[in-house]
Formats: structure tokens, C-alpha cells, sequence
């Protein structure tokens, strides 16, 4: 098969790839429909992150059910499916409680690599969702943002509890930190102030339900934050990015009592004690578990009550998959699909 390969910075390859086979009588193989590039796939394609020498790449996905282990009972052959970026059990306590990410038996699909024509996936009967029935062509941008950047953007605005009468900042216009605008539009918030720069995020940003935008960064940003919060602050934050800017902009942004949900993939943050303790907010975050949120947001995209495909403002094929990299680093991009024949 084909798979896209970082054999160092910068250096994307799509090369032949061994086809996967059955590993564990849990596991699936998929024919994959879709895939896309992902913005924590960026800390290794800029060197910022180790690959640790040619590694395959992605762990967002869509497919076709073409091959069960023989201890696979819910996932069935031609199935669409729907998967998470960490393979869990969901059933362990960890899942049970709903934090899949943090499963006891969790595997990285990221390690597997799903940026190729087909993907083992392990533990398939707890990771993967199937759709009602074979969805829309149209649909499957949407179904695959749910494998991870909706979720994300979802789980973050649940971490920092986004609902009816809140004030939301989002600090990050990448497409978790717009699917955050959208998830905290879902869920009622009465104010999204989104923290942008560029024009072309702004407009998905308000089109995903944005009331507000904010174009100044570090402490001019939180200064108009507080402008547009009677000097309060959010109730709610979402961190997208990642940075040590990112999380203090996120922090400060936020009134005593707030919530600040941080999904951004840490680099490098330090959070002094003393300014943390005086700040009076509360701070959850962390990988998301997309398989809680799945079944509900398959079941909001396929009935088109939302539309996150939208984040997706380049497709390429998967052989042109080092363009789109270059593309989102270069910031040209949002987010680019990957389109499989």
C-alpha cells in the first residue's frame, strides 16, 4: 500500500508501505476513505518534535471495514467507521469514566500511521463508530473532523464548561480552536470571542458562531478581552495552541471561577505556582477522549445539524500529501484532507 513517511524535518515522503495484517484478535483492518494532516503532526515535520527516523504519519481516519480479528464481535465487515486518535478498550474504569484517551490499554494510532490506504486498528470494537449506513460523499469531511479535531474542540469546550449564558474566549484559530467555536455554539454560549489574526479564520470563526474577534495576542489580547467583559474576564477558555504564550493568554483571559479547558499540545509551558494560585480558575484539559463524543457527533453530522467539514480548505490526494504539510506550515492552509481513491 501507500503511506505518507517523515523521514526527518520537512522531508514527507508517501512511499510503499508493508499491507497491515491481523496483529490481535481485537484488531481491524480499514480501508481508508479519508485522512488529513493534523497540527501536532506539524511539531515533527518543523524538527520541533523527534520522529525518531522515518515514522509513518496521521491518526485521523475514515473507512471501510474490510478485515476483523476473530475476538471482534461489534465492528462489522463493510461498516463506515469512524475512529479515534488513541485506540482504548472502552471498558475499563478509565473508559467507563469517560476519558478513553487515558485508557489502560490505550495504543497510539499515530504510531500505526493513517495517513495510507489501509490501517490496522487496534481494539476496534472499543475505538471504532459506525455510521447509521453508508454516508453522503459530501458527509465524509465532517465524519472525518470528528476523529480528532472536532472531538478535541469539543472536549475542550466541555472542559471549560461552554453553555448557555457564558462568555467563551478561544485562543487558537487552527481548526480545533474554530471546531471549539462551533462546540461552544452547540452548547448555548451566549458570547464566542475568538482570538485571530487572519481574515480567512475570522470569517469560518464567525461563520462557526463567533459574536466577537480579537486580534491582539499576549497582554494587549487579554486587555481587550476585559474590555469586552466589563473587566471580568471569560467564564470559559479554550486553549488551542499549545505555547507558553498561548496558556498564560488563556489563563489571564479568564475570571476568578472560570474554566479554562486546554487541549493545545503542550511545548515547553511552565506555570509559576504563586500567579496560578491567586488566579482562582479552574484548569482540565489534555488528549481528548474523541470516543466519548463519538456517537453524538456522528449522529449531529449525519442528521446536518452541524458542518465541521469546513475546516478542511485544501484536498489534495495522498500522494500529495507533502504539499499539504507545506501548506499548513506555511499557513496557507487550515487543515488539508487527504483524499483516497
Amino acid at each position: 500500500m501507500r503511506g505518507v513517511i517523515l523521514n526527518g524535518p520537512g522531508d514527507v515522503r508517501v512511499e510503499d508501505r508493508p499491507d497491515p495484517t491481523i496483529e490481535q484478535p481485537t484488531d481491524a483492518i480499514i480501508r481508508v476513505v479519508a485522512t488529513c494532516v493534523c497540527g501536532s503532526d506539524l511539531w515533527p515535520f518543523r524538527g520541533v518534535d523527534a520522529s525518531g527516523g522515518p515514522a509513518p504519519m496521521g491518526h485521523e481516519y475514515v473507512g471501510i471495514v474490510e478485515e476483523v480479528g476473530s475476538a471482534v464481535e461489534s465492528t462489522r465487515l463493510g461498516q463506515f467507521v469512524v475512529g479515534s486518535f488513541f485506540a482504548s478498550d472502552n471498558t475499563c474504569p478509565i473508559c467507563r469514566a469517560g476519558y478513553q484517551s487515558h485508557c489502560v490499554h490505550r495504543e497510539p494510532v499515530g504510531a500505526i500511521g493513517a495517513q495510507a490506504e489501509y490501517l490496522r486498528v487496534p481494539l476496534a470494537d472499543g475505538t471504532l463508530v459506525a455510521t447509521p449506513e453508508m454516508p453522503d460523499e459530501d458527509l465524509v469531511p465532517s465524519l472525518l473532523a470528528a476523529s480528532d479535531v472536532l472531538g478535541t474542540g469539543w472536549f475542550a469546550a466541555d472542559a471549560a464548561q461552554a453553555g448557555p449564558g457564558k462568555t467563551v474566549v478561544v485562543v487558537g484559530d487552527g481548526a480545533v480552536g474554530l471546531l471549539g467555536v462551533l462546540a461552544a455554539r452547540h452548547k448555548g454560549a451566549e458570547r464566542i470571542i475568538a482570538m485571530s489574526r487572519h481574515a480567512d479564520r475570522q470569517k469560518l470563526a464567525l461563520e462557526f458562531g463567533a459574536t466577537d474577534i480579537v486580534t491582539e495576542r499576549g497582554d494587549e489580547g487579554v486587555a481587550r478581552v476585559k474590555e469586552l467583559t466589563d473587566s471580568l474576564g471569560a467564564h470559559s477558555t479554550i486553549e488551542a495552541v499549545g505555547t507558553q504564550e498561548s496558556m498564560m493568554q488563556a489563563i489571564h483571559s479568564t475570571r476568578a471561577g472560570g474554566h479554562v479547558g486546554f487541549v493545545g499540545v503542550s511545548h515547553d509551558v511552565r506555570i509559576e505556582g504563586t500567579p496560578l494560585f491567586f488566579s482562582g480558575v479552574h484548569l482540565h484539559g489534555g488528549p481528548a477522549p474523541v470516543r466519548r463524543f463519538l456517537p453524538e457527533l456522528i449522529g449531529l453530522i449525519v442528521d446536518r445539524k452541524i458542518d465541521p467539514g469546513k475546516v478542511f480548505d485544501l484536498r489534495l490526494p495522498l500522494d500529495e500529501a507533502a504539499e499539504g504539510y507545506r501548506a499548513m506550515d506555511e499557513r496557507r492552509a487550515v487543515k488539508t484532507l487527504l483524499e483516497l481513491s
